[in-house]
């Protein structure tokens, strides 16, 4: 653990985004009753949690760490924001003033209006729904996808090929676990600030909606459900869950990533592509779905603990600690609780296969 002038003011940034997102959510609920405060609570617990626990990720107090803490809270902390504020102030300045009738345009009502959004309880509306769904699940791999790479470079490239590792004194694995660190906190604040301004219609005259790029509401127009639009996005959900399940090892940390976004979006998918038999019968959740998300995270959770856990685990524990990750998916998708699935999944799977690894 290394509480100290790098890592604090990460952890105190996390914590007032928390408060941020908090502050949001009970104006949310004010305005749109359908609001789901319980998700939103959790969001806001998690923000907590991963401000909190940020320090503890750096194992060693030595000059070399803390050039890599410094680098990582510059990021976080100062660029991150620079960028957002770039974005919306060259919105402002440049778009904007040219072409003052955008700002009419450019409302949460015409949004909703222009944008295509799945239904959820719209069990007809299928040819819709798969489209959404190709495109929310896509965008949701994503971090699992770039966690893999940045690992892989760390260990594979930059210390065994590169020799990073004797250089900057610190490991592959040190420096993977930075990497991640920074781009998955960095991800955070740009979506959350995204967000801000996404949601701001909330207070009225000083919505600040107008400034948000046409580009990134016609990407959100693609990836949101009805049932979302005054949510926050799902992604700032998945990440601040993956973080607590960072101090697992790695091939279970990516497991359970790769469960939350494969395995959820080989059920969806399938699910609405070939589903007949709906359980429950007013549900949009299929038979096809359940077993295809199942045999989807039963299948990744056994490639990637084999590539990444083979020197600790033979192969039937690999079996075993794969098998419960995908039951512990499947459990929860079959109960369908309102709380986030982005939220439960990867919590519930990667710390239950950390029980299976720890009783065998």
């Amino acid at each position: 653990m290394v509480y100290n002038s790098f890592t604090i003011p990460v952890t105190i940034f996390y914590i007032w985004n928390g408060f941020a997102h908090l502050y949001y959510a009970l104006k949310l609920k004010k305005t749109h009753p359908d609001h789901n405060f319980t998700n939103s609570f959790l969001i806001f617990i998690l923000w907590i949690v991963a401000g909190v626990i940020y320090p503890f990720f750096f194992k060693r107090d030595t000059s070399q760490t803390r050039y890599f803490q410094g680098l990582a809270f510059q990021i976080i902390c100062i660029y991150a924001p620079l960028l957002i504020f770039f974005i919306l102030y060259c919105q402002y300045q440049f778009i904007l003033k040219r072409k003052p009738q955008l700002r009419e345009n450019r409302t949460i009502d015409k949004f909703v209006e222009k944008s295509t959004l799945m239904d959820t309880k719209n069990l007809n509306d299928r040819k819709t729904a798969l489209k959404t769904d190709i495109h929310r699940k896509a965008f949701h791999l994503l971090p699992a996808l770039i966690i893999i790479f940045l690992w892989i470079f760390a260990v594979n490239i930059w210390a065994e090929i590169w020799h990073g590792d004797e250089f900057w004194g610190i490991s592959g694995e040190e420096y993977g676990i930075f990497l991640i660190l920074t781009v998955g906190y960095t991800g955070v604040i740009i979506f959350a600030a995204l967000d801000y301004v996404r949601l701001s219609h909330i207070f009225n005259k000083r919505s600040a909606y107008h400034l948000l790029p046409t580009c990134i509401s016609n990407t959100l127009g693609k990836t949101l459900k009805k049932n979302e639009i005054y949510e926050f996005t799902r992604p700032v959900a998945l990440v601040l869950s993956l973080v607590p399940t960072l101090f697992l090892p790695f091939g279970v940390f990516t497991a359970t990533a790769l469960i939350a976004t494969l395995g959820d979006g080989a059920a969806s998918i399938i699910g609405l592509k070939f589903g007949k038999i709906h359980i429950p019968k007013s549900s949009n959740k299929t038979l096809i779905g359940y077993i295809s998300g199942f045999l989807a995270s039963f299948g990744i959770s056994l490639l990637v603990l084999w590539l990444f856990e083979q020197q600790s685990y033979n192969s039937s524990q690999i079996g075993i600690i794969g098998f419960v990750g995908a039951l512990t998916f499947l459990i929860i998708d079959i109960l369908n609780l309102k709380i986030d699935d982005n939220i439960l999944n990867p919590i519930f799977c990667g710390y239950l296969m950390l029980l299976v690894i720890l009783l065998l």
